[in-house]
């Protein structure tokens, strides 16, 4: 890059950036927000809480990068004709391919970081996060049982304690057991602590008793003991296989699907059109760059408003994204229309580009249209007559 186009993309970047960070920051503090009852509500530590919430950044990245590019684009050329150095930059010589090649540079940058999300970082983070709310979901102690409330399980199992104490500690326990027919088991006890040993759950319980009843039976033992442990394992609903949706799956998972799995084979048109989405993705930050520099990227007096200019780059980035996600429906209901998921943004690229090298010739002849469609009125042909 020579200095001037430096320049240009200095002022590009800074302006992506500033978008990029400021409107990521802000949408992650409002999803952040809807998280807060992992703390508040399950139990779970600070650390959890960053670690979900952090997991949908790459997600918002990809879907507000583009869009940051496109305002970076607009400000950057506004702020060049602003301060007139982009009628000198014309005046000098300097061809719209040299004033364009900065831009094109960082909107490759940002095409590059968007499909790497998109193909390798994104599926991964879903993954994960379903895997996180699972074992969420999967504490018994912090998101099944309530405080003061009799909480009984499908496998026999009920549980209650009278209050939670200092460091989650249960306070005033009674469990009762009765998988087996004819056979109770209750425990009784002052206090409860979950226990981590070796990748197993286990519930302490101090001071207290068990009440057993033997089987066929109306005899009963009592067992008073100072600390009983017990396998939380038991109170856990049984296991149950993981199926992760398209978006969650890596992108080979993708490209060489397992096609005997009933799954697939219910959803192989949202496999197809999940891998044929992200392997578009990397193109719509050129698409917008391209359109908003054929928007603005010819040199304008003060005098001539660029605000309609800008109107109609706005409503051609909106109809192009109606367009990507109407192309993607498409592909999940039919193999043929896979084809629009890459014609969409390409075709946007193409007649960006023919605005740009082409302009005078591409105004010339829609003033010609324009003209002739004014001669077929009803309204001259009578005037004329």
């Amino acid at each position: 890059m020579i200095q001037i186009e430096r320049y240009i993309f200095r002022i590009a970047l800074g302006a992506f950036l500033a978008c990029l960070i400021g409107l990521t920051g802000t949408i992650w503090v409002t999803q952040a927000l809807r998280e807060l009852d992992l703390i508040t509500a399950k139990g779970q530590t600070i650390l959890v809480f960053l670690f979900v919430t952090g997991l949908s950044l790459p997600t918002l990245v990809v879907v507000i990068a583009p869009m940051a590019l496109f305002i970076a684009v607009i400000h950057a050329l506004n702020k060049l004709n602003g301060d007139s150095e982009l009628i000198v930059m014309s005046a000098a010589g300097m061809r719209p391919r040299a004033i364009l090649r900065p831009f094109v540079t960082l909107a490759l940058m940002v095409s590059f970081v968007v499909g790497f999300l998109t193909i390798v970082v994104m599926p991964a983070s879903f993954q994960e996060l379903r895997d996180v709310i699972t074992r969420v979901r999967g504490d018994f102690i912090a998101n099944v049982v309530k405080e003061g409330q009799f909480t009984t399980l499908e496998n026999g199992l009920t549980f209650h304690f009278r209050e939670r104490g200092q460091n989650g500690t249960l306070l005033g326990l009674f469990i009762q057991d009765a998988r087996e027919a004819g056979k109770a088991k209750v425990y009784l006890a002052d206090r409860g602590n979950a226990v981590d040993v070796d990748g197993q759950s286990y519930l302490a319980l101090e001071k207290g008793s068990v009440l057993q009843q033997q089987k066929d039976s109306r005899d009963s033992s009592v067992l008073t003991f100072e600390r009983y442990t017990i396998d939380l394992a038991a109170f856990a609903p049984p296991d149950s296989d993981v199926v992760y949706k398209p978006r969650e799956r890596s992108t080979t998972q993708l490209l060489f699907p397992d096609r005997s799995e009933g799954y697939y084979k219910l959803q192989k048109g949202r496999f197809r059109s999940e891998l044929h989405d992200r392997l578009s993705s990397w193109l719509y930050p050129l698409a917008l760059a391209f359109i908003a520099f054929a928007a603005l990227g010819d040199p304008r007096t003060t005098r001539q408003g660029r605000g309609l200019a800008v109107a109609g780059a706005v409503v051609a980035v909106v109809a192009l994204r109606i367009a990507g996600f109407a192309a993607v429906s498409a592909a999940a209901r039919s193999p043929g229309a896979v084809a629009a998921v890459y014609a969409v943004p390409l075709l946007a690229i193409g007649l960006s580009s023919l605005v740009i090298f082409h302009g005078p010739a591409v105004r010339a002849f829609n003033a010609r249209i324009a003209g002739a469609l004014r001669g077929l009125a009803p309204g001259r042909r009578l005037a004329r007559g």
